[in-house]
């Protein structure tokens, strides 16, 4: 599916992505306007290599450890945050490639242990104004992962 810098590719509130980049083939992300940057789950997080760098592990399936993948990436920033609770937290932020409905975006991405939330990773809009629209009616227009792969880690949708 090609598309041109001009056109834009309708998307639901809820997809299925990929970071081929880090090693993740399937993640069940948010696509949240509301939400000005985006965010992953990550646990281990630890700086490196003075604190130009971060590592951490990825767990991209709720409810489960399986397929975790341990990343190494340059720090692009450290921000504050505040969650939609109100409460505020200091977090790395790394930049991601992508890849929503066979495009590939650059998301700066915040790390934090998302645990507790519904999904494992948020698209902000700053990540989304880069060719994308979302339809609040629809979910996974772009595809699902694998029934068996979805099936294999508890994972809905």
């Amino acid at each position: 599916m090609s598309q041109d810098h001009h056109s834009s590719t309708i998307v639901g509130w809820r997809e299925w992505v990929s970071m081929p980049g880090i090693g993740i083939p399937w993640l069940k992300a948010k696509l949240d306007t509301g939400a000005r940057s985006s965010a992953l789950h990550a646990i281990n997080i630890e700086e490196v290599a003075g604190g130009e760098r971060v590592r951490f592990t990825v767990q991209p399936w709720q409810q489960s450890d399986s397929d975790s993948v341990t990343v190494e990436l340059p720090v692009h920033d450290r921000r504050t945050v505040k969650s939609s609770s109100g409460h505020e937290e200091v977090r790395y932020v790394v930049l991601l490639d992508v890849e929503v409905a066979e495009r590939r975006l650059t998301a700066e991405t915040t790390l934090s242990n998302r645990d507790q939330m519904g999904f494992r990773m948020l698209i902000g809009r700053e990540a989304l104004k880069q060719g994308f629209l979302v339809n609040p009616r629809k979910s996974f227009q772009a595809g699902r992962a694998p029934k068996e792969i979805r099936r294999r880690n508890r994972a809905r949708g």
